[in-house]
């Protein structure tokens, strides 16, 4: 006689990140999508940032004056990095739905260009701004 086990049968399990190997493709798809998430939060600083202008001048100047602090510098750095890098990200994935570079040497040398774009814009846009002495 067969025997019926109560309830369903168990579900079968998705392979985990530990299973995997990771790879700078997998690395560049989640940084795609964390960067996303800053760059919301950037848009919340840059909203706080319109409030302070509207609220006049030591409102103002109080919220620059946490922008100009340290950590405030490097959060717009970090945000730069994330502009950047979602950027070059996104054009890449355009690139891909046009059925180019799918090819596994083209997408890890896509992915290390995205990352090397992302910084080295970063840095270059700090520079310039530091030039021209706006930091």
């Amino acid at each position: 006689m067969t025997e019926a086990s109560p309830g369903l049968p168990p579900r079968p399990l998705s392979p985990h990140t530990g299973i995997w190997r990771w790879h700078i493709t997998m690395f560049t798809s989640i940084a795609h999508r964390v960067t996303g998430v800053g760059l919301y939060l950037g848009a919340l600083i840059a909203a706080g940032w319109a409030l302070a202008l509207a609220s006049g001048p030591e409102g103002y100047a109080t919220y620059m004056g946490l922008l100009d602090s340290i950590l405030g510098k490097l959060v717009l750095f970090g945000m730069t990095v994330a502009l950047f890098y979602h950027l070059a990200n996104g054009i890449r994935h355009l690139v891909w739905d046009a059925g180019h570079g799918l090819d596994l040497r083209s997408a890890n040398f896509s992915s290390v260009f995205v990352i090397a774009f992302s910084i080295t814009a970063s840095i270059g846009l700090w520079v310039i701004a530091a030039i021209q002495g706006l930091l």
